[in-house]
């Protein structure tokens, strides 16, 4: 038989940021991993929406999708990894790639998302200059006589 999970050390231990939201966005955990990412406290943001990582021209697009999620329980980001622009504390950008699980009440209702994040602003810059790079070379190339 396999040990008990303790759980809270688990979500505190983990890499990644571990974020759940109610049903109505506001954020109920908010692991250290999301603090390290975002520069916000757990006392920050617990109760609050989470408009403060969200970029402001993105925000009606985002709760307009939440809001749909929530109300037909359904997502493809259970599996799919989506890619979105955040913003941290002291406003700067920041590229994140996360999935989500929903979480039902007894009745089944969709209650809750919890979300797995992770920074990929470093790899999502390098791609950006590697793809630069090769367009600069592709033209290099066909100026070439």
């Amino acid at each position: 038989m396999s040990a008990p999970v303790d759980l809270q050390a688990l979500v505190a231990a983990v890499g990644d940021g571990l974020m759940v939201c109610d049903a109505r966005g506001a954020i109920t955990l908010w692991n250290p991993a999301c603090e390290r990412m975002f520069g916000h406290t757990e006392a920050d943001v617990l109760g609050q929406r989470m408009d403060m990582i969200i970029p402001e021209r993105l925000r009606k697009r985002h709760w307009e999708g939440y809001e749909k999620t929530m109300a037909t329980g359904i997502t493809k980001y259970g599996h799919d990894v989506l890619r979105v622009p955040a913003v941290d504390k002291q406003g700067n950008s920041l590229s994140i790639a996360f999935t989500v699980a929903m979480l039902h009440d007894a009745d089944g209702k969709v209650s809750a998302i919890a979300a797995v994040i992770r920074d990929e602003t470093e790899r999502f810059n390098d791609e950006r200059n590697l793809k630069k790079r090769i367009a600069e070379l592709e033209a290099a190339l066909a100026a070439r006589p």
